[in-house]
């Protein structure tokens, strides 16, 4: 069924550029093509930025979660004196998006904090699709979003990255719905603290797919808001079944020292 779907997209998109060139010496006026890969962060600070950490307003870098240094934007726990206390933090562009590639180069360092949670060592994700910072409640753990779960190798067992879990949402593998909240792709195990590429293609509700280093690992279709959400539980209620077609792109921070680095978009 994904095979199918993929092969339909890529005639779709063939089909649209010949018409396109065709079309080309007959306009007037035209608007650039978006095909320009653009930096959403300048490796200097956090302009266009919004931090949201549970417990404090969006806004609120609370102990300067999140910082800019070396030309990476980092987690950092330096003032949290090794005390997690499940401030689940989520870094938020301040733009949303439907259509487009995402890109970037991430790292775990360090150790996780003393009183995190087992499973959130070496974990982080990039929220696709998500809803606006403003709206969590003060206390909601994670954005109603996708997950592209980030996972870092413990030295010892296989650990896939590129992983997908659905905060408030569910999604299709295979044309099946699935309601499992965590599912894992077919990556390899990165250990220590090693650069590991990340690109993700989002193409509104119709299909999501992971690469990790340039291979595919994850296919997905009809995300849609689904599933149990910790915060503002009727709007949510309500609105269960609806197709996510667009939202906010978000950088996690669950108590391991992250890094990330070469964020660009690619509008589509």
């Amino acid at each position: 069924m994904m095979q199918h779907l993929k092969k339909t997209l890529t005639i779709i998109s063939c089909l649209t550029l010949l018409l396109s060139c065709k079309d080309k010496d007959h306009r007037t006026t035209s608007t650039p093509a978006k095909t320009q890969w653009v930096k959403l962060f300048n490796g200097k600070n956090l302009e266009n930025w919004i931090v949201k950490i549970k417990g404090y307003p969006a806004g609120e870098n609370y102990k300067n979660t999140f910082i800019v240094e070396d030309g990476s934007i980092k987690v950092n726990y330096d003032e949290y004196e090794d005390r997690f206390n499940n401030t689940f933090g989520h870094l938020f562009y301040n733009q949303e998006f439907s259509n487009y590639k995402l890109r970037l180069e991430y790292r775990f360092t360090g150790k996780p904090l003393s009183d995190g949670a087992g499973w959130a060592a070496a974990n982080s994700g990039v929220m696709i699709h998500s809803e606006n910072p403003e709206n969590m409640g003060l206390e909601q753990n994670f954005p109603v979003s996708i997950e592209v779960q980030l996972l870092g190798g413990l030295g010892i067992d296989d650990r896939s990255t590129g992983n997908v879990c659905t905060p408030g949402t569910h999604i299709s593998i295979n044309g099946k719905q699935t309601t499992e909240h965590c599912i894992s792709s077919n990556s390899k195990t990165f250990h220590g603290n090693q650069w590991v590429r990340l690109e993700i293609e989002v193409l509104n509700d119709f299909l999501i797919s992971h690469k990790i280093n340039g291979e595919e690992v994850m296919l997905y279709s009809k995300p849609v808001i689904g599933g149990d959400v910790d915060a503002n539980h009727d709007y949510w209620k309500a609105r269960a079944g609806s197709p996510l077609k667009k939202g906010y792109i978000s950088l996690q921070s669950e108590s391991q020292s992250t890094e990330f680095k070469n964020i660009e978009i690619l509008e589509l």
